[in-house]
């Protein structure tokens, strides 16, 4: 990391709003800097402008949730090397107590402080639009728009001393909304260097862009008429997750950005006749460039005007709902973008607000800025950002990118993990980044039981998923990211031949005991440019000219089928608790993602995901699409996703054989690229008879129908693979087949 910079803001304004960072200390207490009133408060007047009162460490951390009364070292009763870090698990639980407990005495609990939306920002009252803003580098402020032209002397803002700032626009002589909907407004602030700048509100909940006038996005008043309705509630999410990852400006065949209304129309019933039961949508928060997939947010209340207006995002999520579909929304607290104009950075004119200051406060390869995580009020933002989301549009879940660059002081950046516990809780860690998303997942499932949150983190911290009480992170899955990093390094570097049946299986199980996973071959990460599909590893440049079955089934184009049916199979049967695909993979979408940008003319070619390839009956993509929906509908009946029992009976380098049992299913593979072998004999734990469930070389998936699903395989009691019996079975060379057990 770069050094840290010196403050460009006034050291006298810094000083006076001296950021609320919860004290490792024992024996004192932050002070509250919300100035929100909450009736109720036990111990603080309603206008929470002075200190609590001072109390023993021991009754303070004690609070009112029995919950997590204990000392956040119940993770360590089953993993004993945990136990070197005994200290560590007690302060950091302190922490998230001292938290906790900080916000009930100040706020009036962490349902309260975490409604910031419905305070902060623009608002529609009896009397008129109120607008709250945190701004405390600001030496003066004032709401402009459309609506008083654009005159800073019209409409100021009044500050209190812990740096918020509000007024009211009353309404016209008529009792009419003085602010009309669709109109423009900005926040003028006049910093503490005396310039006066324009921001767009922090708390803006629709943002829209006009290239005719300016690339710069605009704050829009959003205040329609009727606002929707849901008809659907929403829904708890399944043990067995089949998540179907999807970003809703590329979900079309067209060279162009999709919109909501086309997602729910065209989108969503394909996902249902797929059968996975998730969606999880990505670059929905505000982001300026396009290009950037999302992750370099500039409005985290908006959703992308890009795609349609939030109405249509509530529609979408009601209509999955009706489906059985839950809805994941891809969550970007790890960092913002660093635009000034119309993001956050700067906001109030100082290098710090919402962010660290210096170089703490920056990602150096992101090139964006980084949030202070121990701010009270900035951990208002981000929990009522949380809040925000579900409560306003209905969403059942969180996946939180960017996890392992929160979580340590280096972001990650030139830093093997190696998974030595000294590397996890000896230094490296950000402890307010971590109590933060400690914070976040207490209240995602305090308040919302059976909420989803998952991590995308590549560092395998132990006790990720764990739970808060116990003493863990919190979140319910992590993503396995070594899963199809491993497939690409098979299919770049290894023959077929040389593969190795006992690393295929161990990468697939190494996951730690008691934390749940999402596995997947490929996501987003894979198909973006500089990287290839698992289809296009396999097939390559004949995917052009073969792949219509109206010319020669050549040996790249079946070898590369049978071999993307077998690799989801695996990765789908063994490696995790949770399966994931990202849009268009499911059926071998060929090329890679692109988007519109300077270095390739803005073009929306590689932008898209062409859906009509396999509605075209004479493209053998239609194959791949059946294969997959027959695995997700084979899960649904079996669910060997939630499974407890898993066991690998044979891993066979020679034979290239790889078998397991789960789900009550006998999972059999040839990975070999030649051999075939007749009467094979597999250890198999259920005595009884066998049939086929699911083939790889069925005639329907593009196979050469070599196992017959009416074959009956009996179990003969005697011991093989350490099992109790075995059958005996044909396989085919690179075939899969799932055998269902009756007693």
């Amino acid at each position: 990391m770069p050094a840290k910079k010196k403050s460009t803001s006034g050291s006298k304004a810094k000083q006076q709003d001296n950021p609320l960072s919860i004290s490792s200390s024992t024996q004192d207490l932050a002070e509250s800097h919300s100035g929100i009133s909450t009736p109720g408060s036990p111990t603080l007047q309603d206008n929470f402008t002075g200190p609590p009162t001072r109390v023993t460490d021991s009754s303070y951390l004690m609070g009112s949730d029995p919950e997590i009364s204990g000392d956040g070292t119940d993770v360590i009763k089953t993993d004993g090397y945990l136990e070197d870090h005994r200290a560590y698990f007690g302060q950091r639980f302190a922490h998230f107590k001292r938290w906790v407990r900080d916000i009930e005495l100040n706020e009036g609990g962490i349902d309260k402080f975490s409604r910031g939306y419905e305070r902060f920002g623009l608002h529609v009252t009896d009397e008129g639009v109120s607008y709250r803003e945190w701004a405390p580098g600001a030496r003066e402020a004032s709401l402009v728009g459309d609506f008083n032209g654009w005159d800073v002397a019209a409409n100021p803002l009044t500050r209190n001393e812990y740096g918020v700032w509000e007024t009211v626009v009353p309404n016209t002589e008529s009792g009419e909304v003085a602010i009309a909907h669709g109109s423009h407004v900005k926040v003028s602030f006049v910093t503490d260097k005396g310039e006066r700048v324009y921001r767009l509100p922090a708390w803006s909940r629709y943002v829209t862009q006009d290239l005719s006038k300016s690339p710069i996005y605009e704050s829009v008043f959003y205040n329609p008429p009727h606002k929707y309705e849901f008809k659907h509630k929403r829904l708890v999410p399944p043990a067995d997750l089949r998540i179907y990852e999807a970003h809703v400006g590329i979900s079309s065949p067209e060279a162009r950005v999709a919109t909501f209304k086309e997602f729910t129309q065209n989108v969503l019933p394909m996902i249902s006749d797929l059968g996975y039961n998730a969606v999880q949508l990505m670059a929905v928060m505000e982001h300026a460039y396009y290009a950037s997939f999302g992750y370099q947010v500039t409005s985290f209340f908006a959703p992308s005007s890009r795609y349609g207006e939030p109405d249509d995002l509530r529609e979408l999520v009601d209509t999955a709902h009706s489906l059985g579909i839950v809805v994941f929304l891809d969550v970007v607290h790890s960092h913002a973008c660093n635009n000034v104009e119309d993001g956050m950075n700067q906001f109030d004119g100082t290098d710090h607000c919402y962010f660290h200051e210096g170089g703490r406060g920056r990602h150096e390869l992101w090139n964006s800025r980084l949030f202070n995580y121990g701010h009270h009020e900035v951990t208002r933002f981000l929990l009522s950002n949380l809040r925000y989301w579900i409560e306003e549009f209905g969403f059942d879940g969180f996946r939180f990118d960017g996890v392992t660059s929160m979580m340590y002081k280096h972001h990650g950046i030139a830093y093997g993990f190696s998974g030595h516990y000294n590397e996890y809780f000896c230094g490296n860690t950000d402890e307010e980044a971590v109590v933060y998303l400690m914070l976040a997942n207490y209240m995602c499932h305090k308040l919302y039981p059976g909420f989803v949150t998952i991590a995308e983190d590549v560092s395998g911290m132990p006790a990720m998923c764990r739970s808060v009480q116990e003493g863990g992170v919190g979140f319910d899955y992590r993503l396995t990211m070594s899963v199809p990093d491993m497939w690409i390094k098979l299919l770049k570097e290894t023959n077929d031949e040389d593969w190795s049946m006992d690393h295929i299986a161990h990468q697939l199980t190494n996951r730690r005991y008691q934390e749940r996973a999402i596995t997947y071959c490929e996501s987003h990460d894979q198909a973006l440019v500089g990287d290839k599909t698992l289809a296009f590893w396999l097939m390559d440049k004949e995917m052009y000219t073969n792949m219509s079955d109206h010319t020669y089934l050549t040996p790249v184009i079946e070898r590369g089928i049978a071999l993307h049916k077998m690799i989801r199979l695996v990765t789908c049967g063994l490696g995790g608790e949770g399966y994931l695909t990202f849009e268009g993979n499911e059926f071998g979408h060929p090329e890679w993602l692109d988007f519109p940008r300077e270095g390739n003319g803005s073009s929306f070619h590689y932008a898209r995901r062409q859906f009509n390839l396999v509605k075209d009956e004479n493209l053998r993509y239609k194959y791949l699409y059946r294969f997959d929906k027959a695995m997700m509908h084979l899960e649904q009946q079996h669910k060997w996703l939630s499974a407890h029992d898993q066991w690998v009976t044979l891993k066979h380098e020679g034979d290239k054989v790889l078998a397991f049992e789960r789900g009550g299913l006998l999972w059999i593979f040839n990975f070999h690229p030649t051999n075939s072998y007749t009467d094979y004999r597999l250890g198999a734990g259920w005595a009884g008879k066998y049939k086929v469930a699911l083939s790889t070389d069925d005639h329907e998936f593009l196979g050469q129908g070599r196992i017959a699903h009416d074959t009956e395989h009996f179990s003969t009691p005697m011991e093989w693979n350490g099992r109790p019996n075995f059958i005996q079975v044909y396989l085919p060379a690179r075939t899969a087949v799932v055998l269902r057990h009756f007693d």
